[in-house]
């Protein structure tokens, strides 16, 4: 197993009286594909925003590639966040610029970077997502789902991340798409190395893609393990999720 590059220790996340997480640890190891599940409401996407920095910790402690979060200074975050890139659900793009200009903004931090540099590099990103060259040019508007999520993972890949957060990647989309994306996402870790934390509910991605599986229930991770893993674990829940009819499903073709 590699090194350990997320951290979590102790984890109580809470907004007002009600606590997401309570007690909650996780490791992430470099270059691993974590898919993160749980019932709703149990906190995946909190847990998500709360690793990155954009939600407070009431207790615990959280170190990202050897950085504590919230980050203690300026430069130690701006050099983390150079380092981690986020796309979260439906791609969250700002809507009056052109898919090159949203993927341009995280590059614009680079000083001294020209800005023919940057539409290059933009360009690049953009073809490495899978979109078409002219997609480029499109508004957010203009894009189908499928298209304004690929265009979040060019943004997400601007600064050449080591870690990658996706939240719910594949929601919304028909099965050929998620497919798609799941292959996209499978073959961008293997190639650039990527270590990726993934938020999901759809079992065909989890077996798609994913190296090892956090499951979070009652307040806390409940059990990480493989797939085959989960089969195993005996907690209602867990038996429920992956050893029901659609994770059943899911499991087949590697089965076969």
């Amino acid at each position: 197993m590699g090194d350990t590059v997320i951290s979590v220790r102790g984890l109580r996340t809470q907004f007002g009286a009600q606590v997401v997480h309570d007690g909650l640890d996780l490791d992430v190891t470099r270059g691993e594909i974590l898919g993160v599940v749980g019932g709703s409401g149990t906190g995946k996407s909190v847990l998500l925003r709360t690793i990155v920095g954009l939600n407070a910790a009431r207790e615990g402690t959280i170190e990202v590639l050897g950085s504590s979060v919230p980050a203690r200074s300026k430069a130690e975050r701006e050099r983390l966040e150079g380092r981690i890139g986020v796309m979260f659900q439906d791609g969250a793009l700002f809507s009056s610029l052109t898919v090159r200009e949203n993927v341009e903004v995280p590059l614009r931090r680079i000083a001294g970077l020209a800005p023919k540099t940057q539409s290059e590099l933009a360009d690049l990103k953009i073809s490495m997502s899978g979109l078409p060259y002219y997609a480029g040019d499109k508004y957010p508007s203009e894009l189908s789902g499928g298209m304004r999520k690929r265009a979040g993972l060019a943004r997400a890949l601007a600064l050449d991340p080591e870690i990658v957060f996706l939240d719910e990647p594949t929601a919304g989309l028909d099965p050929i798409g998620a497919a798609e994306f799941d292959r996209l996402i499978h073959g961008l870790s293997r190639s650039l190395g990527l270590t990726v934390f993934l938020v999901t509910h759809d079992l065909d991605t989890l077996y798609a893609v994913c190296d090892r599986v956090a499951v979070l229930a009652e307040k806390r991770v409940l059990v990480t393990g493989t797939l085959d893993q989960m089969g195993r674990v005996d907690h209602p829940w867990v038996r429920q999720y992956f050893d029901g009819p659609r994770a059943r499903a899911a499991r087949a073709p590697k089965e076969g």
